[in-house]
């Protein structure tokens, strides 16, 4: 994992740092020289403008700008208020002001197809939650040091930092409470069957969908079996079995007042799914079903703050799955801190929050949060949360800590669904599994 720290955590990391800041200097612009070097395929005849302002993010850049000299690159250093940048160069290097901003900032205009480097995130857009504060240039790649930050995650702010690199320039950053989730530990977390296992073993019961709207749980069972789960049940009111997929068998539920009946028999199962595709008018009976001792996770219609004192009371582990909709209804009032609000969220009622979005954000309730941070909008159709909650709650049956089995899930699932035209959630299962087979 790739720890993450606020704007303030990082003030107070810098300011305890053992060596003097200007050692901390000439680190970070030896790094930002690399890097730029790498960008322009060498220094023979390169040119570079350095935009610095009066900071250290300056100092990062008028640093890196002197390594640069030395080695052959022409380089012009601008004030970070100048008008017009010149037209004549090879590289931009962002270096006017980082993640400490807080007022607006408008970035000069960069000439068409010279590449942007931003020196810790690109001048204008908010450290804390990716905002822009006036009108920040978008980066072909970013180079921050120490730890990622919230900004260099969260949209807009992801999006104009192109690709990011992470340079190490000797801070300790051990008392992060947030980290970014990489492919390696999801690796780490994804369970082993031991040989005796049985399809009872990781059997889950999911209850959604209705007599006229069955896709949803489809889809949720699907992914689960893809994700490991053995024996899946589906219950879906009004229905007495379900016609996909094929391997899932039918719990048969009344059109209503169906609570009781959706958690009878849960003895043999490991895990339950409550919500996708279920409609209103259902409180009642997801109120029973909240009673149930096994781990749990909520999904879709299941997402009412009328359950949250009962959620609160539960014992066995609790995934809640909301989209920033139903966050918003969750909580009342929407938050530019999405990180910040969703760790709230996650401590005042006891229970994982997984904050779907372009970032996922998934916090313990305990406090550590982790960040997915590797899908793209091919994700933003129909569905693919069903397959999202499907998949958690496999890895649930399975074992596997709720965190880490919500943030795995998420990352296997926007995994699936990276640069892939025309996806719909449908896709997403097969591409799961052969996620999983080619390790």
């Amino acid at each position: 994992m790739i720890p993450i720290v606020t704007p303030a955590e990082m003030a107070a990391i810098d300011a305890a740092a053992p060596v003097p800041v200007a050692a901390l200097v000439e680190r970070a612009g030896a790094a930002v020289a690399r890097t730029a070097v790498d960008l322009l395929g060498g220094t023979y005849g390169r040119r570079v403008a350095v935009v610095a302002g009066k900071g250290n993010n300056g100092a990062d850049g008028r640093a890196a700008a002197t390594r640069l000299q030395r080695r052959g690159v022409r380089c012009v250093v601008l004030d970070s208020d100048i008008a017009t940048l010149p037209i004549e160069v090879d590289l931009v290097i962002d270096a006017a002001y980082g993640t400490g901003l807080s007022r607006p900032y408008h970035f000069p205009a960069v000439p068409d197809g010279v590449p942007v480097l931003a020196v810790d995130i690109p001048s204008g857009v908010d450290g804390l939650t990716g905002a822009r504060l006036g009108s920040p240039v978008a980066a072909d790649r970013t180079i921050t040091f120490a730890a990622m930050k919230p900004g260099l995650l969260l949209e807009p702010g992801r999006e104009l930092s192109g690709e990011v690199v992470v340079a190490d320039i000797g801070l300790d950053t051990s008392d992060s409470t947030i980290d970014l989730v990489e492919g390696s530990d999801v690796a780490d977390w994804l369970p082993v069957p031991a040989a005796t296992v049985h399809k009872w073993h990781h059997a889950i019961r999911i209850i959604g969908g209705s007599s006229t709207m069955t896709g949803a749980p489809r889809l949720a069972a699907r992914s689960a079996q893809r994700l490991g789960a053995g024996y899946v049940q589906v219950a879906i009111p009004g229905r007495d079995g379900v016609e996909d997929p094929v391997e899932a068998v039918g719990h048969s539920l009344p059109a209503s007042a169906w609570g009781a009946a959706a958690v009878a028999d849960l003895d043999r199962v490991a895990a339950v799914l409550v919500g996708p595709g279920l409609g209103p008018g259902h409180d009642v009976d997801v109120a029973t079903v909240l009673g149930v001792d096994r781990p749990l996770v909520l999904d879709g219609d299941a997402l009412q703050a009328e359950f949250l004192d009962a959620i609160r009371d539960r014992v066995a582990p609790t995934v809640l799955t909301p989209h920033g909709g139903e966050f918003a209804r969750l909580t009342g009032h929407t938050s530019s801190d999405p990180i910040a609000a969703t760790r709230e969220l996650a401590a005042g009622i006891g229970a994982v929050v997984v904050h779907k979005g372009a970032t996922t954000i998934v916090a313990d309730p305990d406090g550590p949060a982790l960040v997915v941070a590797n899908g793209g909008p091919a994700l933003a159709t129909a569905g693919t949360g069903d397959v999202l909650a499907g998949a958690i709650t496999a890895l649930l049956a399975q074992g596997v800590d709720p965190v880490r089995a919500a943030a795995s899930a998420a990352w296997l699932h926007a995994e699936a669904g990276r640069e892939q035209m025309g996806l719909v959630a449908s896709d997403l299962p097969e591409r799961l599994a052969l996620l999983l087979t080619d390790g």
